[in-house]
């Protein structure tokens, strides 16, 4: 029997959709209009879920996004990101059972369609050394995950001491939505053992993204716990590998290494290890790019992040796709530029061909 796995799109919320990688258009610069557009597109071509990313310096607020976009889709999940420093953990709590609440139930009518990417971040002009950061990351996750199950709270941490009753909004299903996480460092690593649900990964080589797994079922096992993993990647698809290599070299073909390198750095997290990471693929790659088969690399000359993309014919993309699952990937976070464009294909060419639905529990 294929195993399931949730397949999710990307709404370019933070200035990032491009035809050029690195050449500014005004069509797709991050607006309500083209972000709510790229949303619509993934729930006509059959995602389970969508991520909106959070950003400090670019593109829209994700929180007033979600809110509005939550009114106007009827079935695809949305997966809201939300940077730790900006908020306080019992109105983080009331902010995700009241944007459960507009989003509404799933078709089962059996919980909501909210799930929640923490993003361990400073808050512009902080510095927290990267072991704080994470650990002020367990604890918010710990507390907003007491509140949204219904307890009563009595917390008494590094960061915060609460006492407190849970929010009178609740979210649909009465208990907190999964939260999403990633990150690489030894610091990070031990954040998402003891608070997450589903352990985020930037592209690596299938080697890596073996070890990693492995890794982080021995540690979520030491706090009694289990994890579910996905994988974030960037996707260039086309009837044939020749034309979708084409595409690949076309995205970047206007691109100016020291535009690249400025887009790179811009982001807060440009200095961490998942980023240098991104960076040494880049460098052990060959001269066309490829880290490995349909691996492809040189997305990541202009942008921080994320910096890899399968590409491929749909047979190919569809293979690396479950080769991933056979090592334990349950959920993809894909994207494609430009945004919507890139969806239709994918939704098309593979989506047919994956057994695929919301990740439950």
């Amino acid at each position: 029997m294929t195993q399931q796995c949730e397949v999710a799109w990307f709404s370019a919320l933070c200035d990032d959709d491009y035809e050029f990688l690195g050449v500014p258009d005004s069509r797709l610069q991050s607006s309500w209009e083209h972000c709510r557009n790229i949303v619509l597109q993934a729930e006509k071509g059959g995602f389970d879920n969508i991520l909106l990313p959070s950003g400090y310096q670019l593109g829209l607020d994700t929180t007033a996004f979600a809110a509005a976009v939550a009114t106007q889709v009827r079935r695809i999940k949305l997966l809201w990101a939300t940077r730790i420093g900006e908020d306080w953990p019992p109105q983080l709590a009331r902010r995700i059972a009241t944007l459960d609440r507009i989003l509404g139930p799933n078709a089962a009518g059996t919980s909501g369609r909210l799930n929640v990417n923490i993003i361990s971040s400073d808050m512009p002009g902080e510095a927290l050394p990267g072991k704080a950061r994470y650990a002020r990351a367990t604890e918010v996750m710990k507390i907003v995950r007491t509140l949204l199950n219904g307890e009563s709270l009595d917390h008494e941490g590094e960061f915060y001491k609460l006492k407190l009753d849970p929010p009178r909004i609740s979210t649909i299903s009465g208990s907190c939505p999964a939260f999403y996480f990633g990150g690489l460092s030894e610091d990070a690593r031990e954040c998402a053992a003891e608070g997450c649900d589903v352990y985020l990964m930037w592209p690596d080589t299938m080697d890596k993204v073996r070890e990693t797994i492995a890794d982080m079922k021995t540690r979520a096992a030491r706090f009694g716990r289990e994890l579910k993993f996905g994988y974030r990647v960037h996707v260039v698809v086309r009837d044939t590998e020749e034309e979708a290599r084409a595409a690949a070299d076309r995205l970047l073909s206007k691109l100016d290494d020291e535009i690249g390198r400025a887009i790179r750095e811009k982001s807060l997290d440009a200095k961490n290890v998942g980023v240098q990471r991104q960076a040494e693929l880049r460098s052990a790659a060959g001269g066309d790019g490829f880290v490995e088969d349909n691996l492809w690399t040189g997305i990541g000359r202009a942008r921080s992040g994320c910096g890899a993309a399968i590409v491929g014919n749909p047979d190919q993309v569809l293979a690396k796709l479950r080769a991933y699952q056979a090592e334990g990937i349950e959920a993809f976070i894909l994207s494609g530029y430009p945004h919507a464009a890139e969806a239709d294909l994918f939704s098309r060419h593979v989506l047919p061909h994956l057994q695929h639905g919301p990740l439950e529990g």
